[in-house]
């Protein structure tokens, strides 16, 4: 499971949140009119827009989305990102529901201490993972702290049956994850243990969420999925 650092928000008050944001987003209601236009303009996507007759992702396609979900949320596209940034599919042919783009902006094993970026589309999950222990390194320790758009992250624990619907159905009979904690801007959720399952979905906006670590060694990364990849 994951736990709530140092934030005030109880999951009712959020959930009110989250629900005046979606009317919002949908053109309704007396917040969606003092919207601003750049938080309206939120776009959605299918496999159709990333994929192409063979079947092959299409980065530079996927990057404009990203892009132009930076631009929404007035995100510098700076040119390290345009350089670094990294974008996955998992090897599973599911983008448009399951993939992510990030930058590590730092991963250094000599002080353990690791920095990211995620990038998630409205609704795109990242493929439930863990982090075990290498010769290199201990367990990976995270925590996330959204800071544009929403999360909903998944870990160990009692299940939480109301939020099960946010996975996605390629995943949902797949994962081990089944607790929810979500996660607006400027909360803080954490793994509450090493080693736990974990994953997160973004909200309806789309989400950039600031992942801090400890040293991440790319062998330690397991997925529960036997057809994920990196």
């Amino acid at each position: 499971m994951t736990h709530k650092s140092n934030t005030p928000c109880s999951r009712r008050s959020w959930l009110a949140g989250t629900a005046a944001a979606a009317a919002a987003w949908a053109g309704r209601g007396s917040v969606a009119q003092a919207a601003s236009k750049d938080a309206a303009a939120v776009k959605t996507y299918t496999n159709a827009d990333f994929y192409d007759s063979h079947g092959k992702l299409s980065k530079d396609k996927a990057r404009e989305a990203y892009y132009d979900m930076f631009r929404r949320f007035h995100y510098p596209i700076s040119p390290r990102i345009k350089k670094d940034m990294w974008i996955l599919d998992f090897g599973l042919g599911d983008f448009a529901q399951v993939g992510m783009a990030g930058i590590f902006w730092l991963n250094r094993q000599d002080y353990n201490y690791f920095g990211h970026e995620i990038y998630l589309l409205p609704g795109q999950m990242i493929a439930e993972h863990c982090h075990v222990a290498t010769a290199k390194g201990a367990a990976k320790m995270e925590s996330w702290h959204p800071r544009k758009g929403n999360i909903y992250t998944f870990g160990e624990g009692e299940p939480t049956p109301e939020f099960i619907e946010k996975i996605p159905a390629s995943q949902r009979n797949v994962v081990k994850s089944r607790r929810c904690l979500p996660l607006g801007i400027d909360e803080l959720g954490d793994l509450n243990r090493l080693t736990a399952w974990h994953f997160m979905v973004a909200g309806p906006q789309g989400a950039i969420v600031t992942e801090y670590g400890t040293y991440h060694d790319m062998d330690g990364l397991k997925f529960s999925n036997t057809k994920a990849k990196l």
